[in-house]
């Protein structure tokens, strides 16, 4: 715990230092708790990665079983997050805040408690309340923008989006010393005392004037829509390799998908008011921006997911280290430390250079560690230095994706847009999750054997061929154009260079 207590504290100084300077009024206590409601959400994500086997074994269910604590929060936040994104554009993102991180203290409880009695049904239940937060991203994104003066919001914004990596990375640093130290359930109780916290201090974060109206209209036929296109496609990707990719279940999972997807893209066309304006996903302003996030997505938690079965890996089969999962969550906290510095760093190089030159910049650093990943390994230290490297990259890379979607759209559209954002990360880490593992399983000489060494030496290597495809979507001007009321956000970033 005291590596989650660390570097959270780390964040806030971050933070404070992001905000000083400014000549205008201050922001109040806003965007420390911002920024500790989205590390909150973000660690939750992957707080139970590590210790899967430990809960498959707890909770007495087959470790396909156990997947659905991962799989449980995946679908309940892909169906929160662009809902909670529209609500919070229409009757204020505070609001929607403060209800998310109730939802995530509420599942946490759930979850702990569960756990502690030995309860799946209602471990996953826990997870599923806990995944209904994923609304508080695209919302701390829209209050930020309401409330943090322009010449500060940069920064703040760099560092919201920086929290999706960093939570994530550091979920699965923590999960491991907590269940072997504490036990099974203290991963949730952490998560608990973060929403507290967030909750706290949001009492001093007071709901702007300039929020929305609340007299506008949710498009309830296409958020049905939409949660049933990204269940389906989310459900198929990740039970995938259980089911099997062919099995009649899968495929109809796919189709599912394809047919709602074109349904909601004929509805959203059609209303007055759409839950989701297609150009903020397809057109011009955030085409590339939207593909680069799902690409980086995917070679992001790609890398994330080998790490800890390379290093957990018996020495007996002439790679690996044996790593425990204690010792593989210490490993990984340099990715987590430098992804939470590189957000500072992101607002100086996106100030003098633009947002998509540090975007790119984190891409084809990524790309080096990842190749340096695949190619050495044999010592510990090289690792160390590799999982440095991959941190400050993602951290870079990450970063500057809040400030591309923000400036590229207007305030009313802020929490719309980061929702779709933050989804298709979400969706590029289920597909580099999935794809890291098919490349591995898939050199083990016979079923129910271990893989190569190769296999991962493959999987670093297209992961780093990945990471160079996010640099080159970005290559091309054009990727962010400055609309009304974004130029003081434009500026901030360095767009329109």
């Amino acid at each position: 715990m005291w590596v989650a207590a660390g570097l959270t504290a780390a964040a806030m100084s971050v933070v404070r230092k992001l905000r000083q300077g400014g000549s205008r009024r201050p922001a109040g206590g806003g965007p420390p708790v911002l920024l500790l409601a989205a590390f909150g959400v973000a660690i939750a994500q992957t707080i139970v990665l590590a210790a899967l086997a430990v809960y498959a074994r707890e909770l007495d269910v087959a470790a396909t079983g156990a997947t659905w604590l991962l799989t449980a929060f995946m679908l309940a936040s892909a169906v929160a997050t662009p809902v909670a994104g529209r609500l919070g554009d229409l009757i204020g993102h505070r609001r929607l805040l403060v209800t998310g991180l109730a939802l995530l203290l509420a599942g946490s409880v759930v979850a702990a408690v569960s756990t502690q009695l030995g309860s799946y049904p209602g471990v996953v239940t826990g997870r599923v309340l806990q995944g209904l937060s994923g609304g508080v991203f695209p919302c701390a994104f829209g209050l930020a923008r309401q409330s943090v003066p322009a010449e500060r919001l940069g920064g703040v914004v760099a560092a919201l989006s920086a929290m999706f990596g960093v939570g994530g990375a550091l979920g699965m640093v923590a999960a491991g010393p907590l269940v072997d130290v504490i036990g099974p359930a203290a991963p949730f109780w952490l998560i608990a005392v973060l929403a507290v916290l967030a909750l706290a201090g949001m009492v001093r974060v007071p709901s702007p004037s300039t929020s929305a109206s609340p007299t506008g209209r949710v498009d309830l036929p296409g958020a049905a829509l939409l949660a049933g296109t990204l269940v389906a496609l989310l459900l198929a990707i990740s039970q995938g390799r259980a089911w099997g990719w062919s099995s009649p279940g899968i495929v109809a999972l796919f189709v599912t998908a394809v047919a709602l997807a074109a349904a909601f893209g004929l509805v959203e066309r059609r209303v007055a008011a759409p839950l989701v304006d297609l150009r903020l996903l397809i057109g011009p302003r955030l085409l590339t921006t939207n593909v680069a996030t799902l690409v980086v997505g995917v070679g992001m938690f790609a890398a994330v997911t080998l790490l800890p079965l390379f290093v957990q890996t018996p020495t007996a089969l002439g790679y690996g280290f044996g790593y425990s999962p204690a010792r593989t969550g210490l490993l990984m906290a340099p990715i987590a430390v430098c992804m939470l510095l590189a957000a500072p760093l992101t607002v100086r190089i996106s100030s003098a250079l633009g947002a998509r030159v540090a975007f790119r910049a984190g891409t084809i650093l990524a790309a080096i560690a990842l190749g340096g990943l695949g190619l050495l390994h044999e010592h510990i230290a090289e690792v160390l230095v590799w999982c440095a490297l991959l941190g400050l990259a993602y951290g870079l890379a990450f970063a500057s994706l809040g400030g591309l979607v923000v400036g590229a759209v207007g305030q009313e559209q802020t929490g719309a847009a980061t929702g779709i954002n933050t989804i298709l990360r979400t969706v590029g880490g289920a597909l580099g999750s999935v794809l890291a593992a098919v490349i591995v399983t898939s050199s083990a000489t016979a079923p129910g054997q271990p893989p190569a060494e190769s296999g991962y030496t493959a999987a670093f290597i297209v992961a780093a061929a990945i990471a160079l495809c996010a640099a080159a979507v970005t290559a091309t001007r054009g990727a962010v154009t400055a609309q009304p009321g974004s130029e003081a956000v434009n500026a901030e970033l360095g767009e329109g260079r």
